[in-house]
Parts: C-alpha cells; sequence; structure tokens
C-alpha cells in the first residue's frame, strides 16, 4: 500500500506539463525525443492516450481482486513484445498527425476529465488494465504518474529545458522504486531525487558505484517500453 496520494501528484504533475506545452514555440512540437521515432508532440499524444484509458476501465465491470501491485505492473513480458510496441508507436504518431496545439487540447481535457473521474471513485476500487492486470485504483494512478513524469522528463531533455518534474510526482515515483524510506534512501545517496528518477528508468546510467548502492537499498527496476 503506498502512503503517498497518487491523484494528487497525477494533477500536479499534469499541470506543469500542460503549463509548458501551451507555450510551445511551434517548431518545437517537431524536436526530436529520446523515445525514437517520436517527436515531441507525438511522444505528448502517447502521454495523452496513457491516462485515456482511466475512463473506459472505471466503466468496466471491477475485477473479483487485485493481484497485479504497481511494481507489478512493469514486469517484463508481452507488453513490451515488438508488436506491441508497434502498435503502441503508431498510435501515438498517428494521434499527433494534427499538430501541437491540437495535442495539448486534447491532453488537457484527457488529464482534467480522469482526475475528475477519480475523484468520484474508492481509491480502493478495482480496475483491469488492457493487458488484464487486476489492479487497484490506487495502484493504477501510480503507474499513470509514473508516465507522465517519466516521459515529462524525456520531453524537458528534448527542448532543452529544465526538468519540471513535481515534488508531488517525484515522491510518487521514488516510492514505487525504493519503498516507503524513500526519503532516507535517498538522502543516504546524496542524489537527486529527479536525476535518481531518470538513472533508474534508464533515461541516464548510475556508475558502478551508484548502482551498487540503489540495489543495495532494494531499488525496483522497471520494465518500460
Amino acid at each position: 500500500m503506498f502512503a503517498l496520494d497518487p491523484l494528487t501528484a497525477l494533477a500536479a504533475e499534469s499541470q506543469q506539463l500542460q503549463t509548458v506545452l501551451t507555450a510551445l514555440d511551434p517548431a518545437a512540437w517537431d524536436t526530436p525525443t529520446r523515445c525514437t521515432p517520436w517527436d515531441v508532440k507525438a511522444l505528448t499524444a502517447h502521454i495523452t492516450m496513457t491516462l485515456a484509458r482511466l475512463g473506459p476501465m472505471l466503466d468496466a465491470p471491477a475485477p473479483a481482486a487485485a493481484t497485479i501491485d504497481a511494481p507489478a505492473y512493469y514486469r517484463p513480458d508481452e507488453r513490451f513484445s515488438q508488436a506491441v510496441n508497434d502498435i503502441r508507436i503508431d498510435s501515438a504518431t498517428e494521434a499527433a498527425s494534427d499538430g501541437g496545439p491540437a495535442v495539448t487540447a486534447r491532453f488537457a481535457d484527457t488529464w482534467l476529465a480522469a482526475a475528475e473521474r477519480c475523484t468520484t471513485e474508492d481509491p480502493g476500487r478495482l480496475v483491469t488494465t488492457r493487458h488484464g492486470d487486476p489492479m487497484t485504483l490506487t495502484g493504477f494512478l501510480t503507474t499513470r504518474v509514473v508516465e507522465v513524469a517519466v516521459h515529462g522528463i524525456d520531453l524537458a531533455d528534448a527542448l532543452g529545458r529544465p526538468r519540471w518534474t513535481s515534488p508531488e510526482a517525484t515522491a510518487v515515483v521514488t516510492e514505487l522504486l525504493l519503498g516507503p524510506d524513500h526519503a532516507a534512501a535517498l538522502a543516504g545517496l546524496d542524489m537527486d531525487p529527479v536525476d535518481f528518477i531518470a538513472k533508474a528508468t534508464g533515461r541516464e546510467s548510475f556508475t558502478d558505484a551508484e548502482r551498487a548502492a540503489v540495489e543495495a537499498r532494494g531499488l525496483t527496476w522497471l520494465a518500460l517500453g
């Protein structure tokens, strides 16, 4: 059970991203990102699609029990196969085809609708993901914070801007990665929390000493597409 509220973190991180997107220059939308072959607008479309799944999941019948938690959601299986990845790439590329301003509007509408809907739901409510994982809503929302925060790092780096990761999202993601004692663990590691997230999710590389230290503190490695 996570001590932090992922819905609050999701709203904070989404608002941060919306503020950035709204002020982007037209040329910035075509900037390549590390999430090849996506540019800024396609990666933003992908983030939007990950949040759009909340509504249909909440409309569907609840499963009998939750058997997957947020860390287990990121296990390496067929969800990261080439076939699934091709669908993921193509769908986001198509969704971005009408340009950055339209992508921004959809992102804003999507995250606001998702946040509003989730405020009316019991955090312990059960949902089934598109991959068939039975989870609590809190667990799935935690994975959505990961999507917006980690891809926000990708966008910030592509745009050459300081990473805007919100304190709320930083706390949720580091708790996922390091457990309930994440704050003490980070203090012991003497690492900036956002830099730690970037390294733990493969955006940058740990030094050998850092890797040994984070693994000694129980880092949960996530399989990411």
